[in-house]
């Protein structure tokens, strides 16, 4: 089990230039974890493709749902008081430091393409690239 951050979801959803690595990483290890707060982030990222006219609305919404599906059983809830001690120690967001804070929980790593992250959590947080 790892844990993705937002961003290496979308890589695998959205084409571009990360996904040979995103579908690298789902290859080795299909077992990502997520905090709630995936789901937010990712409908964002994906309002954010519809706008750029990267993909249209239905399509957006498909791969949602299809997300959704693949988290399945695999989104657990974080402590708000190791959130806020982590984005304080660290000066990330909490947002980011949900996944760290999750990553903890679990006893696993944290995939992430966020170089703040990676050097804020050296210990638990490792680039796609490196995957």
């Amino acid at each position: 089990m790892i844990v993705v951050d937002t961003n290496v979801t979308a890589y695998l959803w959205l084409p571009g230039d990360l996904t040979p690595a995103a579908e690298r990483l789902l290859a080795e290890d299909a077992d990502w974890a997520v905090p709630l707060l995936w789901r937010s982030e990712f409908r964002s990222v994906l309002a954010g493709a519809v706008r750029r006219k990267l993909c249209k609305l239905e399509r957006a919404s498909a791969i949602a749902h299809a997300a959704e599906e693949q988290f399945s059983g695999r989104e657990f809830p974080v402590q708000s008081a190791e959130v806020l001690r982590l984005a304080h120690e660290s000066g990330c967001s909490t947002y980011d430091c949900e996944f760290v804070a999750l990553a903890r929980t679990l006893g696993v790593r944290l995939v992430t393409n966020d170089r703040e992250v990676v050097r804020a959590f050296p210990s638990i947080a490792v680039p796609l690239e490196s995957d």
